[in-house]
Formats: structure tokens, C-alpha cells, sequence
């Protein structure tokens, strides 16, 4: 099945243990593939290692069986193991190259982005699809760069021609505005894993962003 990117579909969820109320990955996950997301990207930074492929192995099954896309943040290691659908890597990682050295053709390869120069960059060594942001500030991320804003998301969807994700602090509250800048997937952390109602919002969400396209 050919794999999902974004713009093919609206919403990019990540996960993230410590804002889910308790509930476990596979509770979370399973709620996002019910309302319909395709791409989950898996994001933890306080687990073992081991502990972290037995998830991405469960988020793998899930995510095959309901026809979505799985993607791991950052291991190329878990990537590969859990046979994902793709990884995404930040500035400061391997550079893409070495990546897709080690991953192959066939999985697809995200790239943060904070400048057009970075952009440009990304397009240049072969990023399937590029991360715009952050839009707005975001907690949900440790050293996070300081929120880009509109200026970039404009720039991005009119100079850039790969698939692109918006991404930091985006909620139903400002999704709408965004949707306005040219974002046509959008990148949810907090809003939709510690949501009480994850199917309620993720339609609440999508109807929000509908009205910004």
C-alpha cells in the first residue's frame, strides 16, 4: 500500500505518554485510527529502548490493519525494526542522507524546518515531506525552537513543493487560522491524545480546519 503523506490527509497526530491521561498507547492510538487519522507519528523521550519497540511493534499492527501511516520520531533504529511507514528526523540528526543510507528507498523520510533556508536545504537532499514550524509556542517538545509563525507557512506553501506539515501549538482554537496560511495537514500533540473524547475532537477539530480552506 503506497504510503500516506501529508496533504494526502488533514491531520498528523503524535503521541506522547505523559499527556494522555493515563491511558495506554494502545487505548490513544486506537481511539485516533477509530475517528479516522492516517498518520501517527510515534514520539517518546522518556522510555527504555526496549520498551519503545514493543510500542512502535503495537503501533505498527494498529496502524497496518486500519490503513494509516506510522511514523517514528527520530530512531531510524525503531524505525527500521518496527517496520515503519517512515521516520522523522530534526535538524540536529543525522543528516538526511546518512538516514536514507540506512533506511532504503522505500520508507519516507520527515524533516523539521524553521527557515526557508532549511527548506530549500530539505528539498535539495530528498525529503519526502517537510515539518513547518513551530507555528505557535509549544510546551510538548523540549528545546524547541523559538514559533516561526505565519511568515514561514506563507513562504513554505508558496515556494515549496513537497508535502509539508504544520506543526507547534496548533489546537482547534487556531487550527482555523492556519488552514488560512496554507496548511493542509496539520500536526496535533496535546489537543488530540489529552483530549477526554478523542474521536469528538479530532471531528472538532477537522470541522474547525475546514473552515480556514
Amino acid at each position: 500500500m503506497p504510503v500516506i503523506l501529508p496533504g494526502q490527509t488533514d491531520i498528523y497526530a503524535l503521541t506522547d505518554a505523559r499527556l494522555s491521561c493515563g491511558r495506554t498507547l494502545e487505548t490513544v492510538v486506537s481511539a485516533l485510527l477509530g475517528a479516522g487519522v492516517k498518520i501517527i507519528q510515534y514520539r517518546e523521550k522518556h522510555m527504555k529502548s526496549g520498551e519503545m519497540l514493543e510500542e512502535c511493534r503495537l503501533m505498527r499492527r494498529l496502524t497496518r490493519e486500519a490503513g494509516a501511516c506510522f511514523i517514528v520520531d527520530d530512531h531510524v533504529d525503531l524505525a527500521i525494526l518496527a517496520e515503519a511507514d517512515g521516520v522523522h528526523i530534526g535538524q540536529e540528526d543525522f543528516p538526511l542522507p546518512a538516514v536514507r543510507q540506512l533506511v532504503g528507498p522505500k520508507m519516507c523520510i520527515g524533516l523539521s524546518t524553521h527557515s526557508p533556508e532549511q527548506a530549500r536545504a530539505a528539498v535539495a537532499v530528498g525529503a519526502d515531506y517537510i515539518g513547518a514550524g513551530p507555528i505557535f509556542a509549544t510546551k510538548t517538545k523540549e528545546d524547541v525552537v523559538a514559533p516561526v509563525g505565519f511568515d514561514y507557512l506563507d513562504w513554505v506553501a508558496a515556494n515549496i513543493s513537497i508535502p509539508f506539515v504544520a506543526i507547534g501549538g496548533i489546537k482547534e482554537h487556531n487550527i482555523t487560522d492556519v488552514a488560512r496560511h496554507g496548511a493542509r495537514c496539520c500536526a496535533l500533540v496535546s489537543e488530540l491524545v489529552g483530549a477526554p473524547d478523542i474521536a469528538a475532537k479530532v471531528q472538532a477539530v477537522r470541522a474547525a480546519m475546514q473552515r480556514g480552506m
